[in-house]
């Protein structure tokens, strides 16, 4: 069935306002009176949690085991490393704190922080993945947590087995594998980015491949214009043995694939390139790809460029050769009348004009996006990270972000703005607030992995 609820964590770190993160639930069907609207909003228990991502305390795998039902979401924080289990089942409409999993236990058991991705496993499990260790150092390791009682029952990896790094995960079980990738230390990227840092090296380029039965790591693959691997997504084919990953600061798309002798190699299938512009931090301004994702169908990609501001699709039919098939600019740094001027564009003939939806302008670029399960509905919202928005778009902090949906042409390709769409996070009560990652009740594009 059509989505008619869209739950978002909202963050006030970093914003101003003293007051707690929270999971908003918003109606995102048309023929209700309440559509594009915050019908409810669930606040943490303690401030400046920076909540990010969700997932799921059971997975679609178990769809025909009666005695599972996904009533539940994980919601991991990335600063306090904290993990909030969010009771969705009993009221959709109005979720409700189940358990809270205070970060020192999470320390003490696992020796780890900072949490960013949360899957569910086909053993019941849950498994979270981890930037640092309790002290901000980069880690990238994963909790693992009993998917009833929510018990943290220690690390997913072997004891000193965890990658260097941490960010994003997916696993393929048929091909016995899982990738992960690298953003940086907590210490590192906390409190805003530092283009020195880059230089020092102190910046992901690496995807790790693990074993999945053994819980280790058996290839580190170093990319070609690989900076700052985030979001990972395999095929959602269980039998394939391919998919991609998007690099942020080098703003390519690469895809890693199982060669004939089993080893796993990667190859750069995407180049955004960058701008040459003045008034900017930098002489370069990078697209900065920050989210991908993948149809269900695996025919098209994904991705947003947040400072460049466009929102793209590929055509993957051929993933070794992906083919551009829609493209929309959403705001950015590149707008018309802003302070960056562009010197030298491979791409644009001109700045593109600032968006303007339902008489709000749009502040920031796109960044998360949940794509409709027919793949005929795009969110997105335009947010990154509290310390990033306030660098990079200090009127996200202002005006607070939006979510905007676009509408998709699944059998040519081709994106379209719905122009009668927005949900506002500027006019929320306690004040503006920054709108990250988008789930449905049921699963969604970038959850689900199938085994």
């Amino acid at each position: 069935p059509r989505e008619e609820i869209i739950y978002l964590p909202c963050i006030y770190r970093n914003t101003g306002t003293e007051a707690p993160d929270y999971l908003a639930t918003v109606d995102v069907n048309p023929k209700s009176p309440q559509y594009c609207q915050v019908i409810h909003r669930l606040p943490m228990p303690y401030l400046k949690d920076e909540l990010h991502h969700s997932g799921w305390n059971t997975c679609s795998s178990c769809f025909g085991d009666s005695t599972k039902s996904r009533t539940k979401l994980m919601l991991p924080c990335l600063i306090s490393s904290r993990i909030y289990v969010v009771d969705v089942g009993s009221e959709p409409r109005a979720p409700k704190l189940h358990k809270v999993i205070e970060p020192q236990e999470i320390h003490t058991k696992c020796n780890l922080g900072n949490l960013h991705t949360s899957h569910c496993l086909a053993s019941g499990e849950v498994m979270i993945s981890s930037l640092g260790d309790p002290q901000g150092n980069g880690k990238g390791g994963f909790v693992l947590l009993d998917g009833e009682t929510f018990e943290v029952k220690g690390t997913w990896e072997r004891p000193g087995g965890a990658a260097p790094l941490g960010y994003d995960f997916w696993y393929q079980p048929r091909h016995n594998v899982m990738i992960s990738t690298e953003w940086a230390a907590p210490n590192v990227l906390k409190d805003g980015f530092n283009p020195a840092h880059v230089q020092a090296g102190l910046y992901g380029s690496s995807i790790h491949v693990w074993d999945w039965q053994r819980h280790e790591i058996i290839q580190t693959l170093q990319m070609k214009d690989g900076l700052i691997p985030l979001e990972v997504r395999f095929l959602h084919d269980p039998a394939a043995a391919q998919g991609f990953v998007g690099c942020a600061l080098s703003s390519s798309i690469q895809r890693f694939y199982k060669n004939e002798g089993g080893t796993w190699s990667v190859e750069k299938v995407i180049q955004v390139p960058p701008k040459k512009v003045k008034g900017w931090m930098l002489p370069e301004m990078p697209g900065l790809i920050t989210d991908i994702l993948l149809s269900l169908d695996d025919r098209f990609l994904y991705f947003s460029n947040w400072l460049h501001g466009d929102l793209r699709q590929y055509d993957i039919s051929n993933p070794q050769q992906p083919r551009l098939t829609g493209q929309v600019f959403l705001g950015g740094s590149l707008v018309k009348g802003g302070p960056v001027q562009v010197l030298e564009d491979q791409e644009l003939k001109c700045q593109p004009e600032p968006l303007v939806v339902k008489g709000k302008r749009v502040p920031g670029g796109p960044q998360m996006i949940q794509l409709s399960l027919d793949g005929k509905r795009l969110y997105v919202t335009t947010s990154l990270y509290s310390a990033w928005d306030k660098q990079f778009y200090p009127d996200l902090i202002r005006e607070g972000s939006v979510m905007l949906q676009l509408d998709v042409d699944t059998e040519k390709g081709g994106l379209k703005l719905n122009p009668n769409f927005l949900v506002d996070f500027g006019k929320e009560p306690l004040g503006p607030a920054l709108a990250h990652e988008l789930r449905y009740p049921g699963g969604d594009c970038t959850s689900d992995i199938w085994i």
